[in-house]
C-alpha cells in the first residue's frame, strides 16, 4: 500500500480543522463529525485547544482512501504558533492550502504558500466556506495567481454561493471550456505536451490530461482547485479523490538502511519522551538501538557509543495510534525510548541537507518567574520540557539563575504558555510585559587569536590554541563556518567542538543580542596530543581535550567580534491597513510618530488601503489605538518582513546563557 503524509494549512480560521473532521467522516473513519466550537473534534486533542477552539499542537489522523494511507496532519493556523507548521513541512509528501471563499488570500496564507513553494512541497488548494454570505470563488481564484504566484485549475464549478445549498460539480471531458483551460495551463509548463498537442492535436485525450495534471501537481508546477464547505461537506469527496489521484503517495524503500526525521516531542503520562517520526527509509523495530543525528551531526552521546533503545512503537492508522512492532519507510509513528531525540533530528541515517529554519524567527522576549518561590526548580524543569517541544522558544537565563525569558511570536503563545504550565506542571507563573527582540549584524571583519599554553594551569585551565576570524556576510545569509588552514590539520572532534561552539559564542553580541549574517572561519589552530606519563594512563593535564576547544571558541569569538564592531537591528513588519477614506489625513501622522514607513495611499471604494513598514515594537499600540482612531472601522495585517539598522536609542540585554 502505498503511503502519503498530507499537510493541512490555512490562515487561522479558515476552516482546516473542520475540513480534517470532514475528511475524516467521508474516508469512514468517525460516525460523527465533530465541531470546533463544540470542542469535538479529534485533531484538537488537548484541553486548551477545545476551550479556546484553535489548534495550538500539530496532530495526526490517518485514514485509507483505494490503496492509499493517507497521514494527515493538522497545523495551527495562528500566526503565533508558526514554529509548529515549520516542522511539519520537513516531512510532507503534500499539502492542502485552505482559503476562505469570504475572507479570500490573508497574511497567513501567503506565509506558508511561499513555505511550500520554496520547499517544493506539491500543493492542492481547497476554497472553503463557499456556503457563507460573501463567498466569490471567482476573487480567490484570482487571488491565488495574482497575490500567491500559484498556477492555480478550478476542478469544479459553483453554484448557490453563500447558502446552504452552496455546491460544487466536478468538471469532466464533457465540458469543452474546462478541456481548454485544462490544456492552455499544462502546456505553459511542460513544453512536451505543446509540441505533442501542435503535432498531433487528436491524441491529447483526456485521460491524458489529467495524468498530466497529476505529474505536474507531483512536481509543484500546477495546483488544483477544490471548492466546497467543510460544515456541509460539499466538495469534500471530490478533495478526497484528489488526494489520490494528483498528490505523490509512493511506496517506501524498505530495503535501504534506517532513516527517519523527528518532527515532534512530547511527553507521555509518566514524563517519558514520546517522539513523532517519519521514516525516510528502512524499518524501524522495538528493541532496536538508534543513534540519534541532529543538525547533520551526531549528539554527543552517540559520539561515545552510546545508542537509544526503541521500547515501544505506535503507528498512526485509521485514525487512531495503534501499537505495533515496527513502523515502516512512508509511514509516521511515535516511538518511545529515543531520550536523546529533539525537533528535527535524524535517526539512522541523516539526511543529505541540514534542514533549515525559513520562517521569520520570534521577535518578541518576554521574563518568566514562578508565582510561588518554592517552584523555581519546578518551573526550569518544565520549562526545560516545552523547550524540547518547541525549541524557539529559545530559554536564556541570567546568571543566578533566578530569571528566565523566552522568545514568543505573540501574546497568545504567552497566555497558552502560562496556562500549559499551570495546568500540565501545577506551576503558576507571572510574566512581565513583551520586549522586541533584536539582532546584531558585524560591520567589519575582526580576528582574534589565543596561543596555546605550555601547560594547563589554574591560570591557562585551557590547553588549546585558536585563531578566528568574523566577516560580514550580506543580509538574511545568517551564519557560515569555515576553514583557513589545511583540512586535516585539525583532529575531527576538535573541529567539530569549535563548529558547534560558534552558535554559543555567536548567542550575544557586543550588545547582548544574537549575531548573524557573518562567516565564522578558523585561521589557526593548536593542540597537544593525546599523552600519558610513563606506563600510565590518559592525563588530561597535558592533553588537549574536545572540551577545551569549546570553552576556548566563545571567548575568541568575542574578542574577534570586539574587533569587527556590530550595529543593533530591530525587527520590521510589513503592515497594510484599510481605513476609512475621511480619515487618512488623521491617521498618516499617528503612522510616523510610531516609527513606521507607510508608502502613497491607494483608494478601495469607499475607502482607502495604506501599506509600508513599522517597528514590531509599535505593532501592538497601533492594534490597541486603531479602533478609536478608524471608528472602529480599520482593518490591520501585519507579518514580519526583516530587520533593519536601530534609529536612535540602542537597545541592549544582559547577557545570560542558553539552555
Amino acid at each position: 500500500m502505498r503511503t502519503l503524509n498530507l499537510g493541512i494549512v490555512a490562515h487561522v480560521n479558515a476552516g482546516k480543522t473542520s475540513l480534517t473532521e470532514r475528511l475524516l467522516y467521508a474516508a469512514g473513519v468517525i460516525d460523527e463529525v465533530g465541531s470546533v466550537d463544540d470542542g469535538t473534534t479529534q485533531a484538537d486533542t488537548l484541553a486548551l485547544e477545545r476551550r479556546r477552539g484553535i489548534t495550538i499542537k500539530s496532530a495526526v489522523v490517518s485514514f485509507v482512501v483505494g490503496d492509499v494511507t493517507v497521514n494527515l496532519i493538522d497545523t495551527p493556523g495562528h500566526p503565533d504558533f508558526i514554529a509548529e507548521v515549520e516542522r511539519v513541512l520537513s516531512v510532507l509528501d503534500g499539502a492542502v492550502l485552505v482559503v476562505s471563499a469570504v475572507e479570500g488570500v490573508q497574511p497567513q496564507t501567503r506565509i506558508l504558500s511561499r513555505a511550500l513553494q520554496r520547499r517544493g512541497v506539491p500543493m492542492l488548494v481547497f476554497v472553503n466556506k463557499l456556503d457563507r454570505v460573501g463567498a466569490d470563488d471567482a476573487r480567490v481564484l484570482h487571488d491565488l495567481a495574482g497575490t500567491l504566484g500559484l498556477a492555480p485549475i478550478a476542478l469544479a464549478s459553483t453554484s448557490r454561493l453563500g447558502t446552504r445549498q452552496a455546491s460544487a460539480a466536478p468538471y469532466d471531458d464533457d465540458d469543452p471550456a474546462f478541456r481548454t483551460r485544462l490544456l492552455d495551463l499544462l502546456a505553459e509548463h511542460d513544453d512536451a505536451l505543446l509540441a505533442s498537442y501542435l503535432a498531433h492535436p487528436a491524441e491529447i485525450t483526456y485521460a491524458r490530461l489529467r495524468a498530466e495534471l497529476g505529474s505536474l501537481t507531483g512536481r509543484a508546477r500546477v495546483h488544483p482547485v477544490l471548492l466546497g464547505s467543510a460544515i456541509t461537506g460539499a466538495g469534500v469527496d471530490s478533495l478526497l479523490e484528489a488526494l489520490v489521484e494528483l498528490l505523490p503517495a509512493r511506496h517506501g524503500n524498505l530495503d535501504a538502511p534506517v532513516a527517519g526525521t523527528v518532527f515532534k516531542v512530547e511527553r507521555g503520562p509518566a514524563g517519558e519522551k514520546v517522539s513523532f517520526v517519519r521514516m525516510r527509509s528502512g524499518i524501524l523495530k522495538t528493541r532496536d538501538w538508534m543513534q540519534v543525528v541532529s543538525g547533520g551531526i551526531r549528539d554527543a552521546d552517540a559520539d561515545a557509543g552510546t545508542e537509544h533503545r526503541v521500547t515501544a512503537i505506535r503507528v498512526f492508522e485509521q485514525g487512531s495510534a495503534v501499537p505495533r512492532g515496527s513502523v515502516s519507510a512512508g509511514q509516521i509513528a511515535k516511538v518511545w525510548g529515543l531520550g536523546g531525540a529533539t525537533v528535527g533530528a535524524s535517526l539512522g541515517v541523516p539526511p543529505a541537507t541540514r534542514e533549515e529554519f525559513r520562517f521569520a524567527p520570534p521577535t518578541l522576549e518576554t521574563v518568566v518567574t514562578a508565582s510561588r518561590p518554592g517552584d523555581r526548580r519546578a518551573l526550569h524543569l518544565a520549562l526545560s520540557q516545552l523547550a524540547e517541544q518547541d525549541p524557539l522558544i529559545n530559554l536564556r537565563s541570567n546568571h543566578d539563575g533566578d530569571e528566565t525569558a523566552l522568545s514568543l511570536y505573540g501574546e497568545v503563545q504567552k497566555e497558552v504558555i502560562g496556562e500549559t504550565l499551570l495546568a500540565d506542571f501545577g506551576v503558576a507563573v507571572e510574566f512581565r510585559e513583551s520586549t522586541t527582540i533584536c539582532i546584531e549584524r558585524p560591520v567589519n571583519p575582526g580576528e582574534a587569536m589565543e596561543p596555546i599554553p605550555s601547560g594547563r594551569s589554574a591560570e591557562h585551565p585551557l590547553l588549546a590554541g585558536l585563531g578566528l576570524c568574523l566577516e560580514p556576510l550580506p543580509v538574511g545569509s545568517g551564519v557560515e563556518f569555515g576553514l583557513q588552514i589545511e583540512r586535516g590539520s585539525l583532529p575531527r572532534a576538535f573541529l567539530t567542538a569549535v563548529e558547534e561552539s560558534v552558535p554559543t559564542g555567536l548567542s550575544h553580541g557586543l550588545a547582548g543580542w544574537q549575531v548573524t549574517d557573518c562567516r565564522v572561519s578558523i585561521t589557526d589552530s593548536h593542540y597537544w596530543a593525546r599523552q600519558s606519563h610513563a606506563h600510565g594512563t590518559f592525563d588530561r593535564s597535558m592533553s588537549t581535550t574536545a572540551d577545551d576547544f569549546r570553552s576556548l571558541t566563545p571567548i575568541v569569538l568575542r574578542r574577534a567580534l570586539r574587533r569587527a564592531g556590530t550595529v543593533v537591528c530591530e525587527p520590521m513588519h510589513r503592515f497594510r491597513l484599510e481605513i476609512p477614506s475621511d480619515l487618512v489625513g488623521s491617521l498618516l501622522p499617528v503612522l510616523t510618530r510610531l516609527g513606521a514607513e507607510p508608502r502613497q495611499p491607494e483608494p478601495r471604494g469607499t475607502s482607502y488601503r495604506i501599506a509600508g513598514d513599522i517597528p514590531a515594537a509599535a505593532v501592538h499600540a497601533l492594534h490597541q489605538q486603531l479602533p478609536t482612531l478608524t471608528r472602529g472601522d480599520g482593518v490591520l495585517e501585519c507579518v514580519f518582513d526583516h530587520y533593519r539598522p536601530v534609529h536612535g536609542t540602542v537597545p541592549t540585554r544582559p547577557r545570560g546563557s542558553l539552555r
